[in-house]
Order: structure tokens, then C-alpha cells, then sequence
């Protein structure tokens, strides 16, 4: 997976809009949900914290799913 530009993504309102540590310096997509998810980036970590944050992340997309009262597939 990678991150894509703001302009490979189709336009028009999204149901969330998650952003990862960006706070204030992120554009604004029109999104019904709007959070930013001040997690550290695991680039750089060693395998248990990188896991911590991988698990992090996991943990916060099932709430979202929930909230969006979507069912993730596995």
C-alpha cells in the first residue's frame, strides 16, 4: 500500500476522513467524520513498537467501521 496525492483520489464528500498526525496542516476533505489520528510514524521502529502502532491503527479503523456501521471483511 501507498499513500496517494490529493489529486489521484476521486473529488466529492467521503464518509470519514482520517488523517494520521497532520493536525491543522491538512487540507480539508469534505468528509462527514473528521479525525486525525496523532499516532507515531513505524517507519523506523523496532519490531514491538512497530506492532503497538500496527495494532493502534487496527483498533481505531474497527470503532470507525462500527461508527460508519460498516462490516469490515476479513
Amino acid at each position: 500500500h501507498a499513500s496517494k496525492s490529493l489529486e489521484e483520489i476521486p473529488t466529492g464528500a467521503y464518509d470519514a476522513a482520517i488523517t494520521m498526525g497532520c493536525g491543522d496542516a491538512c487540507p480539508n476533505v469534505p468528509a462527514r467524520i473528521r479525525e486525525d489520528w496523532a499516532l507515531p510514524d513505524p517507519k523506523h521502529m523496532a519490531p514491538r513498537e512497530f506492532d503497538e502502532v500496527r495494532d493502534a491503527i487496527r483498533s481505531r479503523v474497527a470503532d470507525l467501521f462500527v461508527r460508519l456501521g460498516v462490516t469490515a471483511r476479513a
